[in-house]
C-alpha cells in the first residue's frame, strides 16, 4: 500500500512540475485533465478521494486510540509503537494524495481561466469599430487585471506546494525514525523475552536438583 501511495504521489508532483511551466508536455496533461473532469470523471475521483479520506482518518481514529492507551497505561509496548507510526505514515502519505490532488485542480482551473481570459482580449483586440475603442481599451484593462490577479494567484499556489512539500518530507523522514526506533525496541524485547525464558529455565532446574539430592538420600 505504501508503495502506491508514494507513487501516487510522485505521479502528482510530476503533474503539477508539467503544469508549472509552458512546454508540450502542459497542452497534454490539460487535454487529459479536461477529459477527466467530463462524464463521470469528476463522480469517480470525488469516489475515490472520499475513500482516501475515509482511510485517513481511520488511521488518525487509531492513532488517537493507541495514544491515549499508552497514556492510561503509563508505557508502550514495541508492537504498538509499530502500529502508531504504520498508521502516521499512512495518514501523512494519504494526505499528501489529497493535498497534491486539490493543487491540481485548482492549478489547471485557473491555467484554463487565464486561457479564456487571453482568447477574450485577443478577441477585443481585433474589433474595429472606432465608437468602441473606449469601451474595449476599459475591457481590456479588467481583463488585464483579472489576469493579474490570477497569475497572483497561481503564484501563491506554487508557493503554498512547496511548502507543503517540505512539510511532508519532514514527517515521512520523521515517520522511519520512528519505524526505526520501534524495529529497534522489537528487538530489545525479543532479547529481554529470551533471557527471561532463560532464567526461567534455570530456575526450574535449580528447584529440581534439591529434590534429586532427597531422593537419592533415601535410597
Amino acid at each position: 500500500m505504501f508503495q502506491l501511495l508514494f507513487m501516487v504521489i510522485f505521479s502528482e508532483m510530476a503533474v503539477i512540475m508539467v503544469l508549472s511551466f509552458k512546454t508540450p508536455l502542459r497542452k497534454l496533461t490539460l487535454m487529459v485533465l479536461d477529459r477527466v473532469k467530463r462524464g463521470r470523471g469528476p463522480l469517480m475521483v470525488k469516489t475515490v478521494a472520499a475513500t482516501i479520506a475515509v482511510v485517513m482518518i481511520s488511521s488518525v481514529y487509531s492513532m488517537m486510540t493507541i495514544k491515549k492507551r499508552w497514556i492510561d497505561d503509563g508505557s508502550a509496548n514495541p508492537t504498538e509503537q509499530i502500529l502508531m507510526v504504520k498508521h502516521l505514515l499512512e495518514a501523512t502519505l494519504m494526505g499528501g494524495v489529497l493535498f497534491l490532488a486539490l493543487m491540481i485542480d485548482r492549478l489547471h482551473h485557473y491555467i484554463r481561466e487565464l486561457r479564456i481570459r487571453r482568447k477574450s482580449m485577443e478577441a477585443i483586440k481585433k474589433q474595429g469599430p472606432e465608437d468602441g475603442k473606449s469601451s474595449g481599451s476599459d475591457k481590456v484593462k479588467a481583463l488585464e487585471g483579472e489576469v493579474t490577479t490570477l497569475q497572483a494567484k497561481l503564484k501563491q499556489l506554487e508557493s503554498d506546494l512547496e511548502t507543503k512539500t517540505k512539510e511532508m518530507d519532514a514527517a515521512e523522514a520523521n515517520a522511519v525514525a520512528l519505524r526505526k526506533q520501534s524495529e529497534g525496541f522489537l528487538l530489545e524485547y525479543d532479547r529481554l523475552l529470551e533471557e527471561n525464558q532463560n532464567l526461567r529455565n534455570q530456575l526450574e532446574s535449580l528447584e529440581q536438583s534439591p529434590s534429586r539430592l532427597g531422593n537419592k538420600k533415601n535410597t
